[in-house]
């Protein structure tokens, strides 16, 4: 099922792609960063995570007056101490600390309804590992379809905003104390994003500064019968974007 899904997304933007060949390209490259907390909630266990700043690239290319394709990319490491209660007599509660890397990819194609919104729809890869006494990594890709606006306020200042909605296929793989295993879980979600944004004309720059939270469930298989097999994750924290245009 995700294979046919990533051909015919494909498919879609090499169409667009070639009814766009008689446009000239607009594109827009730079950098975005997304200072971040992690509130991570599952049965039996806690977590405390230290905010941290999240990272990449942000590239987007106008493919004609309609439709423009966009792409994000975000990596950052958390410090996380983990605790939970073992299955002794009476139970006793143990405390595990590591670093947890986190991608976080969106690659979305947008359509103009009107000038002030648009509507989009993509692909969302999402990432999570650690390892401590083994190795765990959390992988999930899938659709996602939003809505964005674009709000003029003064002058070359806007107020930017999008919503927008996932559904992602995942596994989990865990070589730990008790050997290999693997199972997989549904991920789905929102994300949403506020930010104010002021283009530099004689630059060709756009400086946005806002914020951005993104809410997922994590609902696995089960292990066992004490095993809820779910997780709920918010992120949510201040962006900062700059980015630079030019076309051919």
């Amino acid at each position: 099922m995700k294979n046919i899904f990533a051909v015919l997304v494909l498919c879609c933007l090499f169409i667009v792609c070639g009814q766009s060949k008689v446009y000239a390209f607009d594109i827009t490259v730079g950098a975005t960063t997304w200072y971040s907390w992690w509130d991570l909630e599952q049965k039996r266990q806690s977590y405390n995570i230290d905010p941290t700043f999240l990272y990449g690239p942000a590239l987007s290319v106008r493919l004609n007056d309609d439709f423009n394709l966009t792409f994000v990319f975000l990596y950052g490491k958390f410090d996380m101490e983990e605790s939970h209660w073992d299955n002794s007599t009476p139970p006793v509660k143990e405390f595990q600390k590591f670093k947890l890397k986190r991608y976080d990819s969106d690659l979305a194609l947008n359509y103009r309804l009107n000038e002030y919104f648009k509507v989009f729809a993509g692909v969302k890869y999402i990432n999570y590992s650690f390892a401590t006494g083994g190795h765990m990594e959390h992988t999930g890709f899938g659709p996602g379809l939003g809505l964005s606006c674009a709000f003029p306020i003064v002058d070359n200042l806007f107020l930017l905003g999008t919503l927008s909605g996932f559904y992602l296929w995942a596994e989990e793989e865990d070589d730990g104390k008790n050997g290999r295993s693997s199972r997989d879980s549904k991920d789905y979600g929102i994300n949403s994003n506020l930010s104010l944004a002021y283009y530099i004309a004689q630059a060709s720059t756009t400086v946005s500064l806002g914020g951005r939270f993104q809410y997922m469930k994590i609902d696995k298989d089960k292990r066992n019968d004490n095993d809820s097999g779910n997780q709920t994750a918010k992120f949510y924290g201040v962006t900062l974007t700059a980015t630079y245009t030019f076309g051919f």
